[in-house]
């Protein structure tokens, strides 16, 4: 009867203790002088520019194609550096089509999608078409549409060329674990140097007098 109590007990304090999500960690940042150390947040939707690393071309490209950019401007939140220049992201080939005949030019669609720093990805967004030559860059939904420059687009293969600059976005909000301010180090206190001064020599005892002679030269001696 008790084992079959305490069994009971066991499980209802099984059944009641909360479940915890699991969350990840806080990204680090590196730090800028005088920066704060309070935690901060990238919050969602910050700009990032990225920059093509090389040439992404619908003619050798397919549908599903990841391709690599880089950061191109760094990225600060209140002092720190939270996305540094030059970090690794990623992008990925959509849909394209072919250059085809009667001036049909190959089409290209782009999504942004992360962006790597110290070990982790931060999700991106961003959107985009090539078309033609190779010298349009719109972003899907944007002023820039095929139908507009239709008459002006020859059969061309769509071609981002490398160093051409992306705009994306973060997705959500990011934690941020600032570093820890080194303890400040205590100065210690040059070692004195000991001196040493001789002390002035004792001086030597005055010599004696010299002795009176015990001789009186005032007599004289005859030796015969």
């Amino acid at each position: 009867m008790k084992s079959a109590i305490a069994c009971s007990v066991a499980i209802l304090c099984t059944v009641a203790q909360p479940t915890t999500a699991q969350t990840a960690a806080p990204l680090p940042v590196a730090p800028t002088p005088e920066a704060g150390s309070a935690a901060m947040t990238l919050p969602a939707n910050t700009e990032v520019m990225l920059r093509m690393n090389s040439d992404l071309s619908s003619k050798t490209a397919r549908e599903g194609t990841m391709f690599d950019l880089s950061v191109a401007t760094p990225v600060m939140v209140e002092g720190f550096v939270v996305i540094p220049m030059n970090a690794r992201a990623v992008g990925e080939v959509t849909w394209l089509t072919g250059k085809g005949a009667f001036g049909k030019s190959g089409k290209m669609n782009i999504e942004l999608r992360y962006i790597e720093v110290a070990g982790r990805r931060i999700p991106v967004k961003g959107s985009y078409r090539q078309e033609g030559e190779g010298n349009t860059a719109a972003t899907i939904g944007g002023v820039i549409a095929a139908g507009v420059f239709a008459g002006f687009i020859t059969g061309k293969t769509a071609v981002i060329p490398a160093g051409r600059e992306l705009k994306a976005f973060t997705q959500n909000d990011i934690a941020l674990a600032p570093p820890r301010r080194p303890a400040p180090m205590m100065v210690q206190p040059a070692p004195m140097q000991a001196s040493y001064t001789p002390s002035p020599a004792a001086p030597k005892p005055a010599s004696p007098p010299p002795r009176a002679s015990m001789v009186d030269h005032s007599l004289e001696i005859n030796l015969k």
